[in-house]
């Protein structure tokens, strides 16, 4: 498969596994996020969703220690609200994004994911988490707040009171923590969240992929739809996929006991 063409930059790194994009933040000492990394995570997930061959996306880093430290505070230092408002702007556009790709996203949590460390993980589907990871939206006690979905991504997940524990009383929570109350799908040792993460990615590949689309746009419908109105817009999508060509190929590949070339049309 041709790679897809991706924005220039020292703050991710990209690698193409099969039909999955690795994207590795490469921002040492912390992987904190700067307006370039935000950019460049912006146009690289807008990138690799406008390639057909992918289908699944995994959102690594190049720390031992860190997954993301989040936002560099020294940007706020000043109380500059212009700098704050672009900063602002640039984090919704750059996590909502990476929530809106077509594919299935994947966060490898591998160290302290803090912030917006921990929001940009939120906006994936799926976290893997090692067992030294700790997670935390620490915004409050530097008198800030999530601005990156962390009040909304966080409280979907894991409901009001847990929410509140980890925002309003700045509390930490562990791997293990963290499985419990629905934060993370699945603990695993350390060292083994990226092969694990890319593993799962790889069983994307199993699935049409439009099909995965449709799936996803009607699972997230649930966060702003309700129950009633989701129910016709599922046999509307159901039907929709009969325009496709990978429809006919999965339903005969199983008639046929042969395994699926899915088109991606």
């Amino acid at each position: 498969m041709t790679a897809p063409t991706l924005p220039v930059t020292d703050k991710l790194l990209v690698e193409m596994q099969g039909h999955t994009a690795l994207v590795i933040m490469t921002n040492p000492p912390a992987n904190t996020w700067t307006e370039e990394g935000l950019l460049a995570l912006r146009d690289t997930v807008l990138a690799l969703a406008a390639d057909p061959e992918v289908y699944a996306l995994v959102l690594a880093s190049d720390s031992d220690k860190f997954f993301s430290a989040g936002a560099d505070l020294n940007l706020f230092a000043d109380g500059n609200k212009e700098r704050a408002y672009r900063m602002a702007r640039l984090f919704g556009e750059a996590f909502e994004t990476l929530s809106a790709f077509r594919g299935v996203s994947i966060a490898a949590i591998n160290g302290w994911a803090m912030g917006g460390g921990l929001e940009v993980a939120l906006a994936c589907d799926i976290r893997i988490a090692e067992q030294k990871a700790v997670m935390a939206l620490p915004e409050a006690s530097v008198g800030l707040l999530p601005c990156a979905g962390g009040t909304q991504n966080l409280t979907r997940l894991v409901g009001e009171g847990w929410a509140k524990r980890m925002i309003l009383c700045g509390e930490r929570v562990s791997a293990e923590q963290a499985q419990r109350i629905g934060l993370v799908e699945e603990v695993v040792d350390n060292g083994n969240a990226r092969e694990t993460a890319l593993a799962l990615a790889a069983r994307v590949a199993a699935q049409s992929p439009i099909a995965v689309t449709a799936c996803k746009r009607l699972i997230q419908h649930t966060r702003v739809g309700t129950h009633n109105a989701a129910l016709p817009l599922e046999r509307d999508y159901f039907l929709d996929l009969f325009s496709t060509e990978d429809q006919q190929e999965g339903v005969n590949a199983f008639l046929e006991k042969r395994t699926p070339q899915w088109k991606n049309r």
